[in-house]
């Protein structure tokens, strides 16, 4: 059954307080290394919004309208990431044709988005909260939203911190993982003014 949640709510709710990468930890490892600059966060943030808006809606698709009528659900997991695989390689082809630049600065982790935790965990949240069409396309497009504002939110703390005195002991990923923590508190203060599943 279809929960009753406004899809705008779904939206924000998913960049903000139920962000896909700082309150569930998906997607965690090209957050962390694409991280340090500015200009290939960013390029990868847009990326996997893309990627995320257009998987989550095409799974949906294919889920309500071919694997559970045909009772196939049993092979979801596989076309949930030959989807996803696809998506990424059009996407791939288009940034090397429109920006090489961009292309060479996100290096293996373009192709590596077709294993971002991520994607894939908001085509299974999607199957298992039960949302409708509109509500995936909201859901898919607020987490990649998410997950673009967290990265490149890192990125610029990142920056700020070359520029810090920072303890020895933290230095690199120490600072990294302590920042992201804070983040992460940051981000889900505000849960209570928006709840969703």
């Amino acid at each position: 059954m279809t929960p009753d949640i406004n899809p705008f709510v779904l939206f924000f709710a998913s960049i903000f307080t139920s962000n896909i990468l700082l309150a569930n930890f998906l997607g965690m490892c090209s957050f962390i290394s694409i991280s340090k600059d500015i200009k290939s966060s960013n390029g990868l943030g847009l990326a996997v919004t893309v990627v995320l808006t257009l998987t989550s809606v095409i799974n949906w698709a294919i889920l309500n309208y071919l694997l559970i009528p045909m009772e196939l659900l049993y092979l979801r997991y596989i076309v949930f990431i030959i989807v996803i695989a696809a998506t990424v390689q059009i996407l791939e082809m288009v940034i090397d044709r429109v920006s090489p630049a961009l292309y060479m600065s996100l290096g293996i982790f373009l192709p590596l988005i077709t294993v971002n935790c991520a994607i894939l965990g908001v085509a299974l949240f999607v199957e298992i909260r039960h949302y409708d069409l509109l509500q995936t396309l909201f859901y898919g497009l607020g987490s990649g939203l998410g997950w673009w504002l967290a990265i490149m939110a890192l990125a610029a703390i990142q920056k700020k911190l070359q520029k810090s005195p920072v303890p020895a002991g933290l230095e690199g990923p120490g600072i990294t993982l302590i920042t992201i923590g804070f983040m992460a508190m940051a981000f889900v203060g505000f849960s209570g003014m928006l709840i969703v599943q």
